[in-house]
């Protein structure tokens, strides 16, 4: 296994808000950093509902995967972290849509505060490649 972390931030994905790189990548192990439901396109918040940055930010690991020879089915776990709890319904609707009602191993927690203004969660996951 190569030792060399390589890191990366795809084109049609956010631009990270602070020093860090979306994705790192060592032999087949990935890790994505946290991401918030932005429309890449207009640097927005996808909707002011939990289900409507759910959606992107699951788009958005697509793209990223996808970068690094991976897809959603290689995921591992994925971090789930919520401006309030009371949204976890939502989200897990959402959430199902996409990953099935069978998906990776996940942990979601609510915080206090998240760094983009108005975002409602934002999602970090730990993936392998798909060869």
């Amino acid at each position: 296994m190569s030792s060399k972390v390589e890191r990366s931030t795809p084109p049609n994905t956010m631009t990270p808000i602070g020093p860090y790189s979306h994705i790192a990548k060592v032999g087949e192990f990935i890790t994505i950093g946290g991401t918030a439901g932005v429309d890449p396109a207009t640097g927005d918040l996808a909707g002011s509902d939990v289900a409507s940055q759910t959606k992107q930010i699951l788009d958005a690991f697509e793209i990223m995967l996808a970068s690094v020879g991976s897809d959603l089915d290689h995921v591992l776990h994925i971090n789930v972290f919520l401006a309030d709890m009371n949204d976890f319904d939502a989200m897990n609707a959402a959430y199902a849509e996409k990953m099935g009602e069978s998906g990776p191993a996940r942990t979601a927690v609510a915080v206090t505060a998240l760094p983009k203004p108005g975002a409602l969660l934002t999602m970090n996951l730990t993936a392998v490649t798909k060869a």
